[in-house]
């Protein structure tokens, strides 16, 4: 809708129509398309208007929707919840986002968990970055916490302020590293937080991480530490495990999903600073070891690979 030109890593130029934003010719569009398909597939609850526009035109056709987290856990509209219940199969990203959507209307859900982007890069090797670590003036003796998310001052569910908290309580060698964009209020809050508790020297925020660069970033770190209370499902855990790494999570929410209930990380209460402090402790101690990652790696792979996701979206499809 709001599109001029597509991503070419993505999307074929000629199977591409952007409409900068007038919504009047993206509506008609959609619907002279959808009157010839026979599954319309949404990527977002936002557009389900296409969707109770084209079953009125023809009531049989098959309606699936995408479910991600937040937009469709809160309180929705009454012809909302009535036309997905009636006519719509929802395809949640984790078993917990499923169940908040059961919670709040019974309908046909599916779990479809989220895979690796396609282009995401594989390492081989696992060994923590020199340019990193000259960048951000660390020793290689340092352990080195990660998170990589966005900073906003609307939402404040990912967990980061309890990993600054949880700093306290860990060895002076260990350090943060916080990636991703803030908005300024944001920011300015977090910048506070890091200066009342006199950790200025032990917490780095990068902003924005382009994504040339994430996979030296998850390479870079010691622990993948992201203690969230409403995660869909958690794209970063597969990547930080693609990379080899462990992650911490919070217990609550769909990163239960993201790392195969244990299998890739622990989870803790997101609420619990002492509790998250101590098994940061216990996997701190273990040493990083390649073979390890590359267990993580493999583990990850058979689960979330883009391959796999293809194959579990066809499965449902024909289902």
């Amino acid at each position: 809708m709001y599109d001029d030109q597509p991503d070419r890593n993505y999307i074929d130029i000629d199977h591409f129509k952007g409409f900068k934003g007038n919504k009047l010719a993206f509506l008609y569009t959609v619907i002279k398309a959808g009157l010839s398909a026979n599954i319309l597939i949404l990527s977002h609850i936002n557009l389900l208007l296409f969707a109770w526009i084209l079953n009125k035109l023809q009531p049989k056709k098959r309606i699936i929707l995408l479910a991600h987290g937040i937009e469709i856990w809160a309180k929705l509209p009454e012809w909302k919840t009535s036309f997905l219940k009636k006519n719509t199969e929802v395809w949640a990203v984790s078993n917990y986002t499923a169940q908040k959507i059961h919670h709040q209307f019974p309908a046909k859900i599916k779990t479809l968990n989220n895979g690796l982007d396609p282009f995401f890069s594989i390492p081989s090797n696992f060994a923590k970055p020199a340019s990193l670590l000259q960048r951000y003036q660390l020793s290689s003796e340092a352990k080195i916490l990660f998170t990589l998310t966005r900073l906003s001052s609307q939402e404040q569910y990912k967990g980061y302020d309890q990993v600054i908290l949880a700093l306290k309580n860990l060895p002076e060698e260990v350090v943060y590293i916080l990636a991703g964009k803030a908005d300024q209020q944001e920011n300015e809050r977090v910048l506070n937080l890091i200066a009342t508790h006199n950790l200025k020297h032990r917490v780095v925020l990068t902003g924005f991480l382009a994504e040339d660069e994430v996979q030296n970033h998850f390479l870079l770190a010691d622990l993948y530490v992201m203690p969230s209370k409403g995660e869909g499902f958690g794209i970063a855990f597969i990547e930080a495990a693609a990379c080899g790494l462990t992650s911490i999570a919070g217990n609550a929410d769909g990163s239960r999903d993201a790392l195969l209930n244990g299998e890739l990380g622990d989870f803790v209460d997101p609420n619990n600073v002492a509790e998250l402090a101590n098994a940061i402790t216990k996997r701190l101690v273990v040493p990083k070891s390649s073979a390890d990652a590359f267990k993580r790696q493999k583990k990850c792979l058979a689960a979330f690979s883009f391959q796999q996701y293809q194959a579990n979206f066809l499965n449902l499809l024909s289902s």
